[in-house]
Formats: structure tokens, C-alpha cells, sequence
């Protein structure tokens, strides 16, 4: 800017120097011209007297002089003339002075001369005897007088020259300097000039403007990291080259790139040729999804391209775990092939003892034997449907099921009254001891976890052997305890035995009579009512599973 406004300064001068040149040597010239045409015109009507009054005598006696005298007659002819001889002139009635003359008695004219680069200044009077006379004057042309001051010129115009580029520098200078001086970060704080208001005040309005919107983005950057970073699922946004913007906590810990890692290429910090082939699918415009192993989980990974005008601008990396799902699929199709196992066996069994009956192939003696066998099988597998139906109702929450406030220890009593007859019959000795524990649950599955826990005591144990119930009133909880005498638990299987129709010992468990599904009811039911189960068990010597329920009310 300093430049420009040097060099607009300096032409600004040297237009200004060489107009005023040029008016100057105008005006002067028109002033000598008139001059000297004023002169001219004196002279001329001195000459005139003289020749009326001595006519070619007076010419004749006149000494050289700087001016040309001409006299010519009244038909344009020369009768005199100081420069040349008067017959070798031709006619001069047709020149402007003399025409301008004969009309008004006197006339002037300049005229150029190409050749000799000369202005020749004539004037002319009308004497009172029809003849004329005329004086002419010669002076330097224009572009003569221009070239004989040249040197002049230029030095003056090199001077002038010299002296506008200092003064244009130091003008420059000192317009630019408030500006190059001005605090943009404190534009209304400038004290520049008064034409810079309007250009602050817009400025300053500018960086209001950015300054709210960078503390928007900064808050809705700050609200996206908190929402991703708390995320259980991995979330990943990379840039078109496949380095990391953003990377939230699970996919930092699933994939072991620390917080450092943005700003680095994903697969040079974390390899995987399923990634690699998902950036690079997403890179082409389209979504793209694997499962992915990952220290022995199973991971689907979800790469989606963000795409900007048609174009791909970033991928989004989404990580979900899905090894719980997984689970759980297998876990429903392995419960449904022991739903059909469970199944076919009672009712293969009662099929072949009715068909062997209404074949009349059974011996009177056998019958009654087949018949039990029918009815044994026949409520087994009533147990059995009406356990899947209740585990189902489990599943779904039990929300049609109303919540009260129960004395554990009570309907503890109750259930254990009713599974008496069951423990002598097995020759097992059933007993209760406690205190009231009043909690807020729903008797129904209060109870069915008592009766599966006091069930599994007395079937699994053996004659002579003791199923003893607790029950206990914590400050923020009541605890259900029930403890046996019997085959006891290997520790490899207890985490397992929750499972539906997961049996420790599957003879046994046929030969009782059990499900299989009384300990997956057990859990469902304590986890309806928040509680949790632990179970110590010893091979031969007993288990002990202990329910605490806490006393605060569980919303359903």
C-alpha cells in the first residue's frame, strides 16, 4: 500500500509539474504575441504617416530595421518592399490582413512558416489613397521555444521530480503508519482517522460475530465429546486420509489408542485388515459393516462415509459390542433344541406306554405300572411347560404382577410348610429360622425363589440329609439363605448352573423329576427385584446360596 500511494503522489506530481509547464509557456507566448503584435501595430501606423506624406521617398530613406515594410497597392500589386524586390512578389489582395484591412482599414494575421519553423506576425492599414501598408514581424514557433528550453525544463522538472518522490515517501509513510499501527483485536480502541470508523466498527462487529460463534462450536464440541466420550459404544471420525479427529473412551480402549492418537493415521497405530477394508469401502462412497474379533469379543464394526457436496469429506467409525448378543443367540438356540429335547422325551415315553396299552399288548399285571409311568411323565412335562411359561413372563418383566410390601421370613415359612411333605418323603430334614424382613417385591416369585432354592436342597441331597433356611434383617437389606447337605457343586460349573436347563448332574436330575429351569427362574426373579446370588458349594459336603434383597422399593 506504501508503494501505491508513493507512486500515485509522484504522478500526481509529475502531471501537476508538466500541466503547469505547459499553461505557463502557453500563457507566456500568447502574452509575447500580443506584445508584439501591439508593438507591430504602433510601428505600422507611424510607417503609415510617413508614407502619406513622403511616400516612396520616406520608404527609400528608412534604415535597415528588424521589421519588414511592405506597401502595396490598391490592386494587390507591391510597390515596396524592405526584404525583396517589389516585382518579384506576387499579388497580396488575397492575404488575410490585407482582405481584413480593405473591409475595416486594418487587419492582422499570423501564419507558420513549416520550412524556416517560424511565426511571422503581419498587420495592415488602408491609407487614405486605396493603397496599403504593412508591417511584419517574425518570432520563434511554439515547438521551437519548447526545444530551445529544454535544458531548462529538464532541470527544473528533475528537481521537481526529486523533491515530490522525497516528499511522496515520507507522505506515504506517514499516511500508512496509523494504519499499519491499528489493533485489530481492539479495533474500537484505534484512534486513526475518522474515515477508518465505519471500517472498525465492522470489523468490530466481525469478530463479535466469530468470537460467538467460536463459543458455540467450542460448546457443541464440548457436548459432543461428552456424549461420545461416555458412550458405550466405540466411535471413531476420521478425515478423508483416514487420520483420527475424534476417538472416544470405548473405542480408544477397545482399539488401544490413547487420546495422543489424534491427528495420526488409524491403521498405522491399530492394523486390522477388516478396518482397513471398511475406510476403504466408505472411502468409495458407501457404508460397510463386519464382525470383528477383538480380544475375544465379537465387535460389529460400522464405517459410514460423511459425505460434503457429493463428496467424501470423513468416515464415521461406529464399534458395537456384540458379544452379549451373540451369547444370547446361542443361548436361544440352544434353549430351543433343550425345549424340544425336554419335550419329546415325556411325551415319547407317554406315547409308546399308550400305544402299548391300546394294542392290548400289556399284561393285566402291567398295567398299572404303565398307567403310572403315563401320569409320571404326564405331570413332568405339565412342570415342565408351565416353568417355560413362567421363565417367558420373567423375560418380558412379569409387569401384569403387582408389587407389595412382604415379610420375607413369613412367606419364607409358608413355603417351606408346603415342600414338607417332599422332604420326608425324602428323608431330608427341612428347617426355617429368622426374623422378619419386610421388603417391597412381588410374593409370586418372592415365593418361587424360596420353593426352586428349598426344591434343589431336598432333591439333590440324600436320606438323612438337612435343608436349612435364613432369613435375616440387614439395615439396607434382607438376606434369604439356604444351605444343604447334599451332592454339592463343582467350582467349574456354578457359573453355569443359572443356565436354562443346565444340569449338574443329568441322571439325577431325570430321576427326580427336575426341569432344569428352577434355578434360571431363581435368577430372573431376583434380578426383577434387584438382588443379587452367591453360591458357595462343595463337592459331597452342600451348597449354600445366599439372595440379598435390598429394602428399597424397585420400580417395574
Amino acid at each position: 500500500m506504501t508503494r501505491r500511494i508513493f507512486w500515485s503522489i509522484c504522478l500526481v506530481a509529475i502531471v501537476v509539474l508538466l500541466a503547469s509547464l505547459a499553461l505557463n509557456l502557453s500563457v507566456v507566448y500568447d502574452y509575447f504575441t500580443k506584445s508584439q503584435m501591439n508593438q507591430l501595430e504602433m510601428q505600422t501606423h507611424l510607417a503609415a504617416q510617413g508614407v502619406q506624406a513622403d511616400g516612396l521617398e520616406y520608404l527609400s530613406a528608412l534604415p535597415d530595421a528588424d521589421n519588414r515594410i511592405t506597401w502595396i497597392a490598391a490592386d494587390g500589386s507591391v510597390l515596396f518592399d524592405t526584404e525583396n524586390q517589389s516585382g518579384s512578389l506576387g499579388n497580396h489582395l488575397e492575404r488575410e490582413e490585407i482582405r481584413e484591412a480593405l473591409d475595416s482599414g486594418a487587419g492582422q494575421s499570423i501564419r507558420l512558416s513549416e520550412t524556416m519553423n517560424v511565426e511571422s506576425l503581419y498587420y495592415a492599414l488602408r491609407l487614405e489613397d486605396g493603397t496599403f501598408i504593412r508591417l511584419s514581424a517574425n518570432q520563434q514557433s511554439r515547438r521551437t521555444l519548447l526545444l530551445s528550453m529544454l535544458k531548462p525544463l529538464g532541470a527544473i522538472i528533475l528537481t521537481a521530480l526529486i523533491i515530490s518522490a522525497i516528499l511522496a515517501f515520507q507522505l506515504s509513510r506517514r499516511l500508512v503508519q496509523p494504519l499499519n499501527t491499528l489493533d485489530l483485536d481492539h479495533p474500537m480502541e484505534c484512534k486513526a482517522y475518522e474515515e477508518l470508523s465505519p471500517f472498525l466498527e465492522r470489523i468490530h462487529s466481525q469478530q463479535t460475530q466469530l468470537k460467538q460463534q467460536e463459543a458455540q462450536l467450542k460448546q457443541k464440541k464440548r457436548e459432543f465429546e461428552a456424549a461420545t466420550w461416555n458412550m458405550t459404544e466405540g466411535l471413531v471420525i476420521l478425515n478423508q486420509h483416514g487420520n483420527i479427529l475424534s476417538i472416544n473412551r470405548s473405542a480408544s480402549q477397545l482399539l488401544g489408542i490413547s487420546g495422543y492418537g489424534v491427528g495420526k493415521d488409524l491403521l498405522l497405530l491399530n492394523y486390522s485388515p477388516e478396518v482397513d477394508q471398511l475406510i476403504q469401502g466408505a472411502r468409495s462412497g458407501e457404508p460397510c459393516e463386519k464382525t470383528v474379533q477383538i480380544g475375544g469379543g465379537e465387535y460389529q464394526f460400522l464405517a459410514s462415509p460423511i459425505l460434503t457436496g457429493g463428496k467424501v469429506f470423513g468416515i464415521a467409525l461406529m464399534m458395537f459390542d456384540i458379544t452379549e448378543k451373540q451369547k444370547a443367540e446361542a443361548l436361544r438356540r440352544e434353549f430351543s433344541a433343550n425345549v424340544s429335547h425336554e419335550l419329546k422325551t415325556p411325551l415319547q415315553t407317554i406315547s409308546g406306554c399308550a400305544e402299548l396299552l391300546s394294542s392290548g399288548m400289556v399284561q393285566p399285571a402291567d398295567v398299572p405300572r404303565f398307567s403310572g409311568q403315563i401320569h409320571a411323565e404326564s405331570k413332568r412335562l405339565i412342570a415342565l411347560v408351565e416353568d417355560i411359561i413362567g421363565l417367558s413372563h420373567l423375560d418380558e418383566g412379569a409387569r401384569d404382577m403387582q408389587r407389595e410390601t412382604v415379610d420375607l421370613f413369613a412367606l419364607a415359612q409358608n413355603t417351606v410348610e408346603s415342600l414338607r411333605p417332599a422332604a420326608q418323603a425324602a428323608g431330608v430334614e427341612l428347617d426355617i429360622q429368622g426374623e422378619a424382613a419386610e421388603i417391597i417385591g412381588i410374593p409370586q416369585l418372592l415365593s418361587g425363589i424360596v420353593f426352586n432354592l428349598c426344591d434343589n436342597g431336598i432333591k439333590y441331597n440324600h436320606p438323612g440329609g438337612k435343608v436349612q433356611v435364613f432369613v435375616e434383617s440387614l439395615p439396607e437389606a434382607a438376606r434369604l439363605t439356604v444351605q444343604d447337605t447334599g451332592i454339592g457343586i463343582p467350582e467349574s460349573e456354578q457359573e453355569r448352573i443359572f443356565e436354562r436347563f443346565y444340569r449338574v448332574d443329568k441322571s439325577r436330575s431325570k430321576a427326580v423329576g427336575g426341569t432344569g429351569l428352577g434355578l434360571s427362574i431363581v435368577k430372573h426373579s431376583a434380578r426383577l427385584h434387584d438382588a443379587t446370588i452367591e453360591v458357595q458349594s462343595h463337592i459331597k459336603q452342600g451348597t449354600t446360596i445366599t439372595v440379598t434383597f435390598p429394602k428399597g422399593e424397585k420400580q417395574p
